[in-house]
């Protein structure tokens, strides 16, 4: 069954007329509503359009943490073969909301990597929501050095709320782990690319996307705290995190403005969470395009290329 979201109200009575109308004709087989059905499925697609080509900040933040998004194990089964998942830090321990590896992409070897939010309580308990501990950014690390060490290209995907912020975590040195992290994605000689497809949080985000080219769904949002989370700090009142989504430019179509990312991916009408083999397949292809625009760079052109991106941010504004 389809999960709405509460702006979504208005699309989910009109599908929802639908699915009866569908019920009646299935049980009454002389009843011919076909007619209706069809006008009903089409005001239904253009409210859609329309909600979704008008959405505000908050309402992009609740559909980029909507739990039907695909995650990035989805990713990995519908785009690899040949993947080889690693395990562990070889300093404490295994943590599962980063997820990775080596496979094959599209006929060429890649190393994949992304946080893992989990789509079951189970699931997502073991992830622990795709918030990181430091053993999950060091493990992240060692990933980007096997792929430089065999000249491998390193996709990463973002969707996490931030870095975990628990006692142990940083009893274990999360900032270090974090930092090492970014600087790694910055030293690295061979190309690299990050797609935030859901919620990219924090330093918990940014570990992983130090790229070559940084692109996001059309919905998804990239920050350096949550909204609820600054207006907790601003105002000391979380009732006005709309507000802050707003102010705080999280939105794909802020950061493309402000020179952030590099690429918007377009999504399906209503969401990639309404047709996750589609943005699944969207996602790919930009992958594969932003991969081969770099083939060929010399090591030391795929760093220069990578520095003068980041340094370049903010200063044209």
């Amino acid at each position: 069954m389809r999960s709405y979201l509460d702006f979504e109200k208005p699309i989910a009575e009109l599908e929802s007329k639908v699915e009866e109308l569908r019920e009646v004709a299935a049980r009454d087989g002389g009843v011919s509503i076909t007619e209706e059905v069809t006008r009903l499925e089409q005001k239904a697609d253009q409210a859609l359009k329309d909600l979704y080509a008008g959405l505000t900040p908050w309402q992009k933040t609740l559909v980029a943490r909507h739990p039907g998004r695909p995650h990035t194990l989805d990713y990995i089964a519908q785009l690899l073969e040949d993947f080889t998942p690693l395990a562990g830090d070889r300093v404490f321990g295994e943590d599962e909301a980063i997820v990775g590896g080596f496979g094959r992409f599209r006929g060429q070897s890649v190393c994949f990597m992304g946080h893992e939010r989990g789509d079951t309580t189970e699931t997502r308990i073991r992830h622990n929501f795709g918030m990181a501990r430091p053993e999950g950014y060091r493990k992240a690390v060692r990933l980007m050095e096997t792929a430089e060490r065999f000249g491998i290209p390193v996709i990463s995907l973002v969707d996490t709320a931030g870095a975990y912020p628990g006692i142990g975590a940083e009893e274990r040195g999360q900032a270090e782990a974090i930092a090492r992290s970014t600087d790694c994605g910055l030293r690295l000689s061979v190309p690299n690319v990050s797609i935030v497809i859901g919620e990219g949080g924090s330093g918990g985000a940014i570990a992983i996307a130090t790229a070559n080219k940084v692109m996001m769904l059309e919905h998804a949002i990239y920050s350096v705290i949550s909204p609820e989370g600054a207006a907790s700090i601003l105002w000391r009142d979380t009732s006005k995190a709309q507000e802050a989504a707003t102010n705080m430019k999280i939105t794909a179509q802020d950061l493309m403005r402000f020179g952030v990312i590099d690429q918007i991916i377009q999504e399906p009408v209503g969401g990639a969470h309404r047709q996750p083999d589609v943005a699944i397949t969207r996602v790919g292809d930009a992958i594969e395009q932003a991969l081969g625009a770099l083939a060929g760079q010399s090591p030391e052109d795929i760093r220069r290329l990578r520095r003068e991106k980041f340094l370049a941010i903010g200063r044209s504004l």
